[in-house]
């Protein structure tokens, strides 16, 4: 993939900020990386998790019961997304390369690859943010339009109605199919994948997938049943799936934020340099909630992670006050939804916004 080119402007913008960080963590004797806020976390996430698991495969209950644990085990399966895998996977989890690596391989035990999932969001989700062509969280759709300047269709203008369907059944469709569309192709989005999968990564994608495959499905099929199993799959993707997708739209598809196109990839020039481009297309949400910032490991402070993605996200709210204030030293924005019920009304609106005829505007 040939990359794009950067201007020089406002430079200093970068310089200015990376050395009132460091001056922090210097300052402080603090590591980058995670602390006993992050571990303990951890231990108490993955603990609800097996837990549920256990509960449901051998705990007798009616159907009924099968809905509210499938959900909580979703959103718990979600939140270690958020908080270890992400983090992991970013390498700021631990200092440890073996420790990041072992926990980054906890989006295997969620049903997806941490291989395929650091080239699509470390590389190009980090470089390339809100760049239509390129970033494949806003790759096209026929469903879904989620910047001006996707192609539109008639559907999409009951798009802000669907989404949270759709919503509910991504993650259902990551695990059985976009993984392995993206390990056949092998492809994200418009863009094939620079680098190529070692023999090791492939082993490790087929063992497990295997052993999703068993856990999740044929051995819940055998002890309970295959309509209990059913209920509680189904109820699991739509806790993980709804939660993953609403809590990373939040970052970017929101009031704020601006888009690029990269229809020629050869001679398309970014105005911004990288980190002006990353403030102008990422958004904040519920800074002041410890119990969302707790539960979504840090992304709501999207923008400090876009920023210092190498940084374990127990130090953003503190980052956060440093980003701000050198945005409005140097004139830039610093998108911010207050609340959470507020970012969800802005994401929708810009879905809805979205999903009208553009030949209408005009």
């Amino acid at each position: 993939m040939k990359k794009l080119t950067f201007n020089n402007k406002q430079a200093d913008f970068s310089k200015t900020l990376n050395r009132a960080a460091d001056q922090y963590f210097s300052s402080r004797q603090l590591a980058k990386t995670g602390n006993w806020r992050l571990y303990s976390k951890t231990i108490v996430l993955i603990s609800v998790a097996v837990l549920a698991y256990l509960v449901f495969l051998f705990i007798p209950m009616n159907l009924g019961w099968m809905f509210p644990l499938g959900l909580l085990l979703g959103v718990t399966s979600a939140c270690i997304g958020f908080n270890v895998m992400h983090d992991a996977n970013h390498q700021s989890y631990s200092s440890r390369k073996w420790v990041n690596q072992t926990l980054g391989f906890s989006l295997n035990a969620l049903g997806g690859n941490s291989f395929i999932w650091k080239y699509k969001h470390n590389v190009i989700h980090h470089t390339y943010t809100n760049i239509d062509g390129i970033d494949d969280d806003i790759a096209k759709s026929p469903l879904i339009r989620l910047c001006p300047s996707q192609p539109w269709v008639r559907a999409h203008r009951f798009q802000h109605l669907y989404t949270p369907v759709l919503y509910a059944l991504s993650s259902l469709i990551w695990v059985l199919v976009q993984d392995y569309d993206k390990y056949f192709r092998p492809r994200l989005g418009d863009q094939a994948m620079a680098e190529k999968m070692p023999l090791n990564e492939h082993i490790i994608f087929w063992v497990s997938k295997a052993m999703y495959l068993a856990f999740y499905i044929v051995i819940p099929i055998v002890v309970v049943g295959w309509l209990p199993w059913l209920v509680f799959f189904l109820c699991l993707h739509v806790g993980l799936g709804l939660t993953l997708a609403v809590v990373f739209q939040l970052a970017h598809v929101v009031e704020g934020p601006t888009f690029e196109t990269a229809h020629d990839h050869e001679h398309k020039k970014i105005e911004d340099e990288w980190a002006i481009h990353q403030i102008k297309t990422t958004a904040n949400f519920s800074p002041n909630s410890r119990v969302i910032t707790w539960l979504v490991g840090g992304l709501n402070y999207q923008i400090e992670h876009h920023l210092f993605p190498r940084v374990s996200h127990v130090h953003y709210p503190a980052l956060s006050k440093i980003v701000r204030a050198t945005c409005a030293q140097f004139n830039l924005p610093y998108h911010c939804m207050p609340d959470f019920a507020s970012a969800v009304n802005s994401h929708f609106k810009q879905v809805k916004q979205l999903g009208r005829d553009p030949k209408l505007a005009l």
